[in-house]
């Protein structure tokens, strides 16, 4: 009996272990920078990338030129950080709003095409996530160039496909929703109206220095609205 007494609160210890560290979360309660878009126009933290958008009524409505080569970027520069939370309200207005990208940069890294580190695309259909920095945007050997000029090797691709990471899902238009996106190490999180939506793990990640962090408009009819860029509590 003492020993089946002994054996139960071990195994209930050990239980809750596990749940503890299944159920952990990186904290954020640090703030970056906010903007609610209430301000006419643009603050001067924000800086833009071929992007037409604009702040009306309260919000930014993200904005591609019909004559643009290159999406709408809209972004914001902070001191670089590993663990970063963006939260953002957004709407598709119409079908003519095909997704839209959550950008983690780095312009100061040169190993990847125009600094690119990690990302979050989300569609009416679902969300992709990637690591671009060891992925589709690597510009180790010659990886992004080939990419663009479709000669990658079988090999390649299969290493690519690995680097990215697709959950089904369904965004109503019209209605808002709330984003919240996370990188904690080498894991990416994203979750919508608080509803975890899934996480995947890559070592670009980790990228010790996220500096920039966009909203990317592909092309039209995204409206965006109480965006936030936290950090985790500094020791």
């Amino acid at each position: 009996m003492m020993l089946r007494t002994f054996l139960f609160p071990m195994k209930l210890l050990f239980t809750l272990l596990a749940l503890a560290a299944t159920t952990h979360a990186t904290d954020y309660p640090r703030v970056i920078f906010a903007d609610d878009f209430s301000a006419e126009g643009f603050g001067k933290a924000w800086g833009h990338y071929k992007s037409s958008s604009i702040v009306k009524d309260g919000m930014l409505i993200g904005i591609t030129s019909p004559t643009s080569d290159h999406s709408a970027v809209d972004h914001i520069r902070i001191e670089g950080e590993r663990d970063l939370e963006m939260s953002v309200k957004f709407r598709f207005v119409s079908d003519k709003a095909k997704s839209f990208n959550v950008w983690f940069d780095d312009k100061n890294y040169k190993g990847s095409h125009a600094g690119h580190i990690c990302q979050a695309t989300i569609s009416p259909t679902g969300i992709n996530v990637a690591d671009a920095k060891t992925g589709g945007f690597n510009l180790e050997g010659g990886l992004y160039d080939r990419k663009k000029a479709n000669q990658l090797t079988a090999e390649e691709k299969t290493m690519l496909a690995a680097k990215a990471k697709r959950f089904p899902a369904t965004v109503s238009l019209q209605n808002w929703h709330t984003l919240v996106v996370q990188t904690a190490g080498d894991e990416i999180t994203v979750s919508i109206d608080g509803k975890a939506i899934g996480s995947f793990k890559s070592p670009g990640i980790t990228h010790e220095t996220k500096s920039l962090i966009s909203l990317t408009t592909n092309p039209i009819d995204v409206h965006y609205d109480d965006f936030s860029i936290k950090g985790v509590a500094k020791p």
